[in-house]
């Protein structure tokens, strides 16, 4: 079988898409995982196939999968690089939604840099005292599509955030489906440094758009950042994470960052 894709990037978060419109692909896991290896396949960070909405909730809709080959319910560096691969094939113009596992995602397009509107982000818990190896961590954590733990470090550069954020990930405190982990510094001015290590990928990624949308959202609870927050990732892009405050929660989330496109072929499964 032979795959023509699209291979983009999300601040660094990287992935493979394919058009299946006409519903003739059917990936086994194993196939995933191949087409997500970085020796062997493509290389990627999580694959995303287009998909006609059956629900009739939104434009269009996807099949989302981590490198692992797992499904996940939502992906905020992934949902920017969907909606302009969406656009590039359909022709969108300005604006379109997709449905994903969390819920109806819109975008809205900004030249290069797409802005995605994220639904309502639940399951906020604040100051947990977790056991660990190394002694009791402070953790908090926001499901922003899917499950996310931050932790607030003087210095992100040395943080621990593979064996740190690997023991957090498979933690009991998070069974059974366990979490992202994010390991976010405060910079002063509405700013923070976000690292994150991400569940199914399992290990660190240049950025995860969810996780950048949980610690700015925590820290605005904790620590008083106003809307928008810009928040610099790993790969060393900035992202904007805008939000209204409601009681103790959170509306009119929405996430701003690049979305680009690398390269396109084929590849033989």
């Amino acid at each position: 079988m032979t795959l023509q894709f699209v291979k983009m990037n999300g601040a660094g978060n990287d992935f493979v898409l394919l058009d299946n419109r006409a519903g003739n692909l059917r990936l086994t896991r194993e196939q995933v995982v191949q087409l997500c290896h970085r020796h062997r396949g493509v290389g990627a960070d999580g694959l995303m196939l287009l998909v006609p909405c059956a629900s009739g909730k939104a434009d269009w809709s996807w099949d989302f999968y981590n490198s692992d080959g797992s499904t996940a319910e939502m992906c905020g560096n992934g949902a920017r690089c969907f909606a302009r691969y969406v656009q590039r094939v359909t022709g969108a113009s300005e604006r379109l939604t997709f449905e994903t596992l969390a819920g109806v995602i819109s975008a809205e397009f900004k030249g290069e840099r797409v802005a995605i509107g994220l639904t309502a982000p639940h399951s906020l818990r604040l100051n947990e005292q977790v056991s660990l190896s190394g002694g009791v961590q402070t953790i908090h954590s926001l499901n922003t599509g899917v499950p996310h733990a931050v932790l607030f470090v003087e210095d992100a550069d040395v943080a621990m955030v593979q064996p740190l954020g690997n023991e957090i990930r498979f933690h009991k405190h998070f069974a059974p489906k366990g979490t992202n982990v994010n390991f976010a510094q405060l910079l002063g001015a509405g700013r923070l440094r976000v690292r994150t290590y991400e569940r199914g990928v399992e290990g660190e990624t240049l950025a995860c758009g969810t996780g950048v949308t949980a610690s700015a959202l925590i820290a605005a609870r904790l620590h008083g950042l106003a809307s928008p927050v810009q928040v610099q990732v790993q790969g060393g892009d900035l992202m904007e994470v805008s939000f209204r405050r409601e009681g103790d929660g959170f509306a009119d989330v929405r996430l701003t960052g690049p979305a680009d496109f690398a390269f396109e072929g084929q590849i033989s499964l």
